[in-house]
């Protein structure tokens, strides 16, 4: 994989859009690449239409600054546009500059503020580089949602020293780097972290070693900062989302019905997968302050799979 150039990026601003402070419109599409890949009717007729969208902007976020990574697609492109919406200015990193660049326009178009910057959580100083920039564009950083991950699925015995590595160093260092440089920002005068973990941080399944363990040391770290700056107005959180249906679940399942069905199965409360925007939304909710007493926890929000365990 080439390495990205941290200089490459796009600022989309105010200023290009003098009515920037509408509302972003409702309407972001329900299931990610599902009619790319040809699902049968009956799995795709069991998600229903998403919610959040529909709902009417309340400015939770008005005036404050959001990072967020891995917001090319799925869960973290999911809440850019739902933070835009609710009044944020949002800086947001990925590896994809073709996507970035998109996600950033959409938001513009919609009304939003937002800059896209190619960066790879793994690499120190892009990451570094990312926050920065953000800060010295924007003046300040409230909320930082760190969402970037990947996914591998093998028995332990099988995974290479370089699949353990990769695995570690996306999902877990890079939220590490992410809160070691947005962290000095926020002691300014507080602010919120939410960090994308998985359902995993409770139960795991055969073939998840390497993501089982990378995702539940999250709660770890997450519960270790938030005792360290939590009299600083620092709250930091963890989202475990169950399986949702993004790009990254997509390409694990090979676009096979059958397994997609099998998925849905495992949501035994409500029997179909997450969208990435409900996803997005209970993010939204640990970053707002509508739960200021709420810090060092894990938010499940699995359809009832560990319900059903």
């Amino acid at each position: 994989m080439p390495k990205s150039n941290p200089n490459r990026w796009h600022s989309l601003s105010e200023r290009e859009l003098p009515n920037r402070r509408q509302a972003i419109q409702a309407g972001i599409a329900g299931i990610a690449g599902v009619t790319a890949i040809g699902l049968n009717a009956q799995a795709t007729a069991q998600q229903p239409e998403p919610t959040p969208t529909s709902i009417a902007p309340r400015g939770r976020f008005a005036g404050k600054v959001v990072t967020i990574t891995g917001a090319t697609s799925g869960i973290g492109r999911a809440a850019a546009l739902a933070f835009a919406r609710e009044g944020a200015k949002v800086g947001f990193c990925g590896r994809r500059e073709n996507l970035g660049a998109e996600v950033a326009r959409e938001i513009v178009k919609n009304g939003g503020d937002a800059t896209y910057i190619q960066a790879d959580v793994t690499q120190p100083k892009q990451v570094e580089s990312f926050v920065n920039q953000i800060v010295d564009k924007y003046g300040r950083l409230d909320v930082a949602f760190n969402n970037a991950g990947d996914v591998l699925a093998k028995p332990l015995h099988q995974i290479s020293v370089e699949e353990w590595d990769s695995t570690q160093n996306t999902n877990l260092r890079g939220v590490f780097l992410a809160m070691k440089y947005q962290i000095p920002h926020m002691l300014k005068q507080g602010g919120n972290i939410v960090i994308t973990a998985s359902q995993h941080t409770v139960a795991t399944r055969p073939g998840f070693a390497a993501y089982a363990s990378a995702k539940r040391a999250l709660l770890g770290l997450a519960q270790a900062a938030a005792l360290d700056y939590g009299q600083q107005g620092i709250r930091v959180n963890v989202l475990s989302p169950g399986i949702t249906d993004t790009p990254l679940f997509q390409r694990s399942t090979g676009g096979s019905p059958e397994k997609v069905e099998s998925s849905r199965q495992l949501a035994d409360a409500l029997k179909r997968i997450a969208t990435a925007e409900e996803i997005a939304e209970a993010a939204l909710f640990l970053a707002s302050n509508d739960c200021p007493y709420i810090t060092g926890v894990s938010l499940l929000a699995d359809g009832g799979m560990m319900s059903g365990l």
